[in-house]
């Protein structure tokens, strides 16, 4: 099999299958979150970091107004289209999460793969959070999946799985290379095998996260001031079964909600 040294983040339409099997249980999850934690009635959406647009089209689908910024042009480009071809505008825009301004608040945000961790200092981390809160209405929610670091010995270092549409199948491999708990840098390892009826090939790449403890993004979000987390639960998206957060837990998906102007100056 030929390897490409190449991130599967520059091939849109492999990274949306990727993820696509999880796709209705984070969407009936997320909605179940905006029910029961919104402080508001939740209509206008937003998604950082949104890649190909796979929760916002079916949002979309559902009735609900959505928006998203990525810094993949390519990601962007194929979010669009998708949306186009569904009868929606191409409101996704080519961003930072980290730098941003909505035109309108949006009533809840979501990010569910722990793009988070892109963000590769506590600056742009906490510059993250401020544009979220500043893009949320008052009684808003950002529903925010991460991969924490516990502090024993992980479970989660080697990660596999498969997907198929059609004639294409793929096999993804992920793996910790590395993991500098000083520096906060986990450095991984990722195959994505491509199967078609006319060629097989893999592309194979690294990816450079920062790492959290719970402890730490606990601290980070005490910094920023703007968010409170009214619930947690974990990556089998159940939203009948919050979890307790604690220096063992590994996937977390946090529900934070925009704290008033009043709880925020107090």
């Amino acid at each position: 099999m030929d390897v490409l040294r190449a991130s599967v983040y520059d091939y849109p339409k492999y990274y949306d299958l990727l993820y696509s099997p999880d796709s209705k249980a984070e969407f009936d999850f997320l909605r179940a979150c905006f029910a029961r934690h919104a402080k508001r009635p939740v209509w206008r959406l937003f998604e950082p970091g949104c890649g190909t647009g796979r929760l916002m089209a079916k949002f979309a689908a559902a009735g609900y107004q959505v928006a998203g910024n990525d810094l993949s042009a390519k990601a962007v480009e194929y979010c669009n289209a998708r949306l186009v071809r569904r009868g929606f505008g191409p409101t996704a825009s080519l961003g930072d999460m980290a730098d941003f301004r909505l035109p309108r608040k949006a009533d809840a945000a979501f990010n569910t793969l722990s793009t988070f961790r892109h963000l590769d200092s506590e600056a742009k981390a906490q510059d993250h959070l401020h544009c979220m809160a500043d893009a949320l209405a008052e009684g808003g929610i950002y529903v925010l999946g991460l991969h924490l670091t516990p502090r024993g010995e992980r479970t989660c270092d080697d990660e596999a799985w498969t997907a198929r549409r059609g004639h294409l199948g793929l096999a993804v491999r992920m793996w910790s290379i590395r993991l500098d708990r000083r520096r906060r840098r986990q450095r991984i390892g990722m195959t994505v095998s491509v199967y078609t009826p006319l060629r097989q090939f893999c592309l194979a790449g690294e990816l450079m996260l920062r790492t959290y403890t719970a402890a730490q993004f606990d601290r980070l979000l005490a910094r920023v001031g703007r968010f409170e987390v009214v619930q947690t639960y974990d990556f089998a998206y159940d939203p009948n079964r919050p979890i307790r957060v604690d220096s063992e837990t590994e996937d977390v998906v946090y529900v934070l909600r925009k704290r008033r102007r009043r709880e925020k100056m107090g």
